[in-house]
């Protein structure tokens, strides 16, 4: 191996360590059997069988996985919609008004974001007397408001880059435009959907800002309650907590790699 070849590894080895040695170390001190995270006191899962007592924490992350189940349907939907107005409609009044207004929310801080959303419930509530306080209601919405631009970027660019000879020939054959997006557009920008929504999914279960101005008493997701315990220090029942999910997320890209790969094989 030449200078260079040793010079490229080493950068890519140092790279990983970067990203994953936080994240074996984490793994490794869920199984910690001392309260001090930072004190190695034998192998133990007793953190894991006290975190399937946590009702809070359980409760949370329910609300969570359903609040984020919303979120991406909803998101992928109203995305979809965006991204096919601002790809096969090029010429509309309010075109510019629209673009800027669907791609705010990737710019926009975050602190902005959920202010303004606070603000907007609260005046609701008086004016309509809906929402009834926040709740998970409030927190759909507003993970919808900042999600369908994540989306939107995504359908859209696979949109642009899609051939529209196949419509054109379908719709040349009778097909109706309703037909033609549902039977040919549609499952040709199918990964596109796919990965917005995992996108959707993933920045509204990660999401803490926007959640805790738009959260209430009744409604409180995971990572505000993750947020709260490690104010009070770090407990080896986060890292059974954080193990869990990491685990959840390698099983997940490892069903969905081998799901494409065997797509891949039966278009090849």
């Amino acid at each position: 191996m030449n200078n260079r070849g040793f010079a490229l590894y080493t950068a890519l080895a140092l790279v990983y360590a970067f990203l994953y040695l936080p994240i074996m170390l984490l793994v490794i001190y869920s199984f910690n059997a001392s309260k001090l995270v930072t004190v190695w006191g034998g192998f133990s899962t007793r953190w894991y069988g006290e975190l399937l007592q946590d009702e809070q924490v359980l409760g949370a992350a329910w609300l969570s996985l359903r609040i984020a189940f919303l979120n991406a349907c909803l998101a992928t939907g109203l995305g979809t919609l965006a991204a096919v107005v601002l790809v096969r409609f090029k010429r509309f009044s309010g075109r510019a008004l629209f673009t800027g207004m669907v791609s705010a929310p990737l710019v926009m801080p975050e602190i902005i974001t959920g202010l303004a959303l606070l603000l907007l419930f609260v005046g609701m509530e008086q004016v309509l007397g809906w929402p009834d306080g926040r709740s998970m209601t409030t927190i759909v919405i507003a993970h919808v408001t900042f999600s369908l631009s994540f989306v939107t970027v995504v359908v859209r660019s696979r949109l642009a880059q899609m051939d529209r000879s196949l419509e054109e020939a379908a719709m040349d054959l009778g097909a109706r435009p309703l037909t033609v997006f549902l039977r040919i557009t549609l499952p040709i920008i199918a990964p596109a959907l796919a990965a917005g929504w995992l996108l959707a999914f993933t920045l509204s279960i990660d999401d803490v800002v926007i959640s805790a101005f738009v959260s209430g008493p009744g409604a409180t997701p995971l990572p505000i309650v993750i947020f709260s315990k490690v104010r009070l220090g770090v407990s080896p029942e986060i890292n059974a907590l954080a193990t869990i999910v990491v685990a959840l997320v390698a099983v997940a890209i490892a069903v969905a790699g081998r799901v494409m790969m065997g797509k891949e094989n039966q278009d090849g």
